[in-house]
């Protein structure tokens, strides 16, 4: 079992940077794969970027490949986005997701999630 909590969202003009945090509850967290995904008000649930157990292979969607990264802290239990150059498409409530399978974009192969932080990019 594993819990989830994310943090760090928030207003933030056009252009600014914000790190996101997920603190993650239970001993097996370095056993799981992560994932960020987002959802904009009317619209689906969608992948942002993945994270292996270890931390070597990272993935990201194409609309943020070179302006967000993920990464991880297993010590810390705790996985980041970092968020660079945000657009006003941003805008959406972010979760964490834990999974066994790295990578995916598919939100069915994620066994828990957390409860989402809201970051709203103003143009």
């Amino acid at each position: 079992q594993v819990q989830l909590v994310e943090s760090g969202g928030r207003l933030v003009q056009a252009g600014g940077s914000l790190r996101l945090s997920c603190a993650a509850s239970g001993r097996t967290f370095s056993s799981y794969a992560l994932g960020w995904f987002r959802q904009a008000p009317g619209k689906e649930r969608e992948f942002v970027a993945a994270i292996s157990w270890s931390g070597g292979r990272t993935y990201q969607t194409d609309s943020v490949a070179g302006r967000f990264s993920i990464s991880r802290d297993n010590a810390k239990n705790t996985v980041y986005l970092q968020m660079n150059s945000l657009k006003p498409e941003d805008t959406a409530v972010y979760y964490c997701a834990a999974g066994w399978v790295a990578g995916t974009s598919n939100l069915a192969a994620y066994d828990y999630w957390g409860q989402g932080t809201q970051v709203t990019v103003s143009s």
